[in-house]
Parts: structure tokens; C-alpha cells; sequence
């Protein structure tokens, strides 16, 4: 696929969510394009905006700084560099009506619009299917533009009545086969609408590449803004930070060009299929893992649980006994990359917190974490491993039934009052098992149930030994 495209002296990305895994990550990339390419690579700049005002605080300090920011990132043995990125050139006013968004997405120049939304953003069911029960979903399909699909049908209606052209629509976030099945779900939400004039442009003028994406990047803490200023100078209100790894794997699918992103590090392929399957089940769900158990036993931070020999050998084993041999054959050396992994989430420089990975724990269990367990089951394994990772959630999700997190949990579709309906039953882990929203057309199986059981105990077992050796109450 070409990188260059005609026309338009400027080539604008617009990217929808300007949260600190954006900033990170693929502003990084076109800002290091732009520093060390030529004249072509510096056409490409990105205008940000969001679709909600819940960023409008860390949005504005970003328009009050001309889109420039400091990202901070430090290696496992503590060694901090800082960069300020200027790849953001525009940052649209946020207004509920998405004016600007509008305006710039319907613009000649705007060759790329891109997204960063979480698993739950997408709405979808096990079959990839709209769920209209949530309420910001149904809001939209009654004409509003508060999720992606809303606002894109807004951008791309008015792009099509502007003779805008065609336009790649880029998926930069954690979900599986991420473009594929946010053009499924946007072609539903336009059938539904009626609008078949802006599906037909839609399937005519655009593509939705699917990409793996990878940076750990914790919500900056008030430390960050510090460290900034004593080591550059100036006071940024809204740096951010994150590792020193990154990785960025793209399916070259583009209709309008696009930035020689592969000249700064980024993979352009046919297929992400191998890359993705493996950072989800491996990287993604690992992840929860600790998150949840470190939780369970008084831990804050996500190095701290990685360090715990228990809660280490739990994601090691799962990896090793399960996801391995479910991912094999693989191009990639998938030993190798689980400890990798694990040495990232050990960096205690990080600070990443238990409570910004925990959340979202009902589209993580079907995203993450029950391919592994229909893989095994479907070659008669016993997938042991994999259950301890469910079965920490549950015991998890039964201490905020009781108010007993020491934090909020946060997640986008859990309904409160269904999932303690489910803790109240009288076999709260069969009622578990058998949710369809969480284990699709395992819900029910009584192989799952089975094995979620025994992972159960082990977890109950577990968390009582390490409250008696503390000597304190679970």
C-alpha cells in the first residue's frame, strides 16, 4: 500500500480520545516519523477531540499547550527519558453537538480518522452482534452521537454530502480483530438507522484495518508532572507516561494513504491474527490476572503482584499450559514474549495500579480469557490454569458486593444490580458459569462449571492462608 497520497499539502489523522494510551502510543509514533522523515512524513499531524466531556479537563490543558506534551518513559531498571511530542497540531473544542470533529472529518485533508475505545465501547455480543441494551447504544440508534458509532455516522454523513472522498477508519485499542468487527458493528448501527445511503458510501469509500497495539501506560500520577518540570523545565499540566516498550502491528489496508509509520519501528502486515492472540491471552489477560489476585491480598501496585512468587506462578502457568499450546503454531517465539511480559509488569517504575487494570472485568473474561478455555476443552485439556484467572474475578467481584475493594471498580457494561443478583443465588458459581454475556455458548457447560469450581477453592484456600499469615481478617 502506498504511503503517499495525493491532493492536500496537509494530511490530517483525526483520532477520537485523546487519553493518555493515545498520547503514548500512536502520537508517538507519527511525532517520531515527523522528526526524523522527509517532507512527505512531515505532511501527516493529528487533530484530536473526544466524543464525551468526562476528558475535557485534561483536554483543555492539551489546547492550552498547542497539542504539545512531555511523554515520560522508564525502563525495568529505572532509566527516564523525556520527550515532548508534537504530533497533535489541532485539538478540537469539545461541544456535544461534535462540531468540530464534524467539520474536521468532513475535510479533503483529513486522509485517516482513528479511535481509542475500550472493549466495551464497541457493544457488541458474543456474535459480534449490537446489544442495544446499553443506553448510550440505544441513545444513539435514536439519532445521538455519544459512542463511536454515533459520532463516526455524523462525521461520515457529512463527509459523503462534502464529497469529502474516501477515508480509512482506524481501530487503536485492545479489542480482537478490532477493525473487522467495528465494521460489522457500524454496519448494523447504520441498518438500523435506515441510513442506506451512508452505508453504501461507507462500504464504497472506506476501509477498517484491524492493529495490535502495546504500551503499558498507567494514569500519570501528580509524581509525573513533578519529574517533568525538575528535568526539562516546564511545568506541563497534562504530561504523560509509560514504559519503554511499545509495539505497533497494522494490517496495511489503507484507501487514502497513510504515514510511513514502518520507518519509526511499526509493523505493516497482512494479518494481525498471530500478533493480537497472542498479546490478549498472553499480555491482556496475564494482566487481570495479577490485577485481581494482587487485589484480593492487599496489593497496590501491578509490579508488586508480579513479584509475588504465588501470583506469578498462577500467570505462568496459565500461559505455559494452556495459551501455549492453543497458540501453536505461532511466528512468534511465545515462551520468549511471556517472559518478556512478565518482566514488563514486574518494572516498579511503572506504578500501574491494580485498580486501573482490574476494571472492566466483564468484557475482559470473554475477550481475554475464554478463547483459551473453548480451545482446551474443544482438545479434551483440562484447563486448570486458565479457570484460577475466572475464579479470581469471582472472588474479586464478590468483594465489592460487600463493599470490601479497597477502591471503585469501574466497568463500562457490568449491570450492578444483575451481577449481584448472580453473587446472591444460591450457587453463585454456577449462576457465574452459566452467564451468557460473559461465556457465550460455554455459559452452562458443566465442563466450565467443573473447573471454575475446583479453581474456586484453590483461590478461597489461597486467599485464607495469605490473610492468616498476615494475621488478619479476609
Amino acid at each position: 500500500m502506498a504511503t503517499s497520497s495525493p491532493g492536500s499539502e496537509e494530511h490530517i489523522i483525526l483520532h477520537i480520545g485523546t487519553g493518555s494510551f493515545h498520547r503514548a502510543h500512536q502520537a508517538w509514533y507519527l511525532h517520531r516519523l515527523r522528526e526524523t522523515g522527509n517532507d512527505e512524513d512531515r505532511r501527516w499531524s493529528i487533530a484530536a477531540g473526544n466524543i464525551r466531556s468526562d476528558m475535557n479537563a485534561v483536554h483543555e490543558a492539551l489546547a492550552a499547550q498547542g497539542g504539545r506534551y512531555t511523554l515520560e518513559t522508564v525502563t525495568p531498571a529505572g532509566e527516564r527519558e523525556y520527550e515532548t511530542i508534537t504530533s497533535i497540531r489541532r485539538v478540537l473544542p469539545w461541544s456535544a453537538d461534535l462540531a468540530s470533529l464534524i467539520e474536521c472529518g468532513a475535510s479533503p485533508a483529513c486522509r485517516i480518522i482513528a479511535f481509542t475505545v475500550t472493549e466495551a465501547g464497541y457493544y457488541l455480543d458474543e456474535h459480534n452482534r449490537l446489544d442495544p441494551s446499553y443506553p448510550d447504544l440505544a441513545a444513539d440508534l435514536a439519532g445521538g452521537r455519544t459512542t463511536i458509532y454515533g459520532a463516526l455516522a455524523a462525521i461520515l454523513d457529512a463527509r459523503r454530502l462534502a464529497g469529502g472522498g474516501a477515508v480509512t477508519l482506524q481501530s487503536c485499542d485492545n479489542l480482537r480483530s478490532n477493525g473487522e468487527r467495528f465494521h460489522a458493528g457500524f454496519s448494523e448501527f447504520l441498518d438500523r438507522r435506515g441510513l442506506k445511503e451512508l452505508k453504501q458510501w461507507v462500504d464504497q469509500n472506506t476501509s477498517s484495518p484491524s492493529a495490535m497495539v502495546d504500551r503499558i501506560t498507567p494514569r500519570p500520577s501528580p509524581d509525573v508532572r513533578k519529574r517533568v518540570l525538575a528535568e526539562t523545565g516546564f511545568d506541563d499540566t497534562c504530561p504523560v507516561m509509560g514504559e519503554s516498550f511499545i509495539q505497533w502491528v497494522i494490517e496495511d489496508h489503507f484507501v487514502a494513504g497513510r504515514p510511513a509509520w514502518e520507518k519509526v519501528g511499526a509493523e505493516l502486515v497482512e494479518s494481525v491474527v498471530p500478533y493480537e492472540e497472542a498479546k490478549i491471552r498472553i499480555l491482556n489477560a496475564s494482566h487481570s490476572c495479577i490485577a485481581w489476585a494482587g487485589t484480593l491480598v492487599g496489593l497496590r501496585y501491578i509490579h508488586e503482584g508480579t513479584h509475588d512468587a504465588d501470583i506469578r506462578r498462577f500467570t505462568y502457568d496459565y500461559v505455559t499450559q494452556d495459551v501455549i499450546p492453543s497458540l501453536s503454531p505461532s511466528p512468534l517465539d511465545l515462551e520468549k514474549y511471556r517472559d518478556v511480559v512478565l518482566d514488563r509488569f514486574g518494572n516498579p517504575y511503572i506504578q500501574d495500579t491494580n485498580q486501573r487494570v482490574a476494571a472492566d472485568g466483564f468484557s475482559k473474561i470473554p475477550g481475554f480469557i475464554a478463547p483459551t478455555m473453548r480451545d482446551c476443552l474443544a482438545r479434551g485439556a483440562q484447563p486448570a490454569a486458565t479457570a484460577i484467572l475466572p475464579a479470581l474475578f469471582l472472588r474479586f467481584l464478590q468483594r465489592w458486593d460487600k463493599g470490601e475493594l479497597p477502591y471503585e471498580y469501574q466497568d463500562g457494561v457490568f449491570d450492578p444490580a444483575a451481577t449481584r443478583a448472580m453473587l446472591s443465588a444460591t450457587d453463585p458459581i454456577a449462576a457465574f458459569c452459566a452467564d451468557r454475556g460473559l461465556w457465550g455458548k460455554l455459559a452452562g457447560d458443566v465442563r466450565l462449571e467443573q473447573v471454575i469450581r475446583g479453581a474456586s477453592e484453590k483461590i478461597d484456600q489461597w486467599v485464607a492462608s495469605r490473610v492468616a499469615s498476615r494475621g488478619e481478617h479476609a
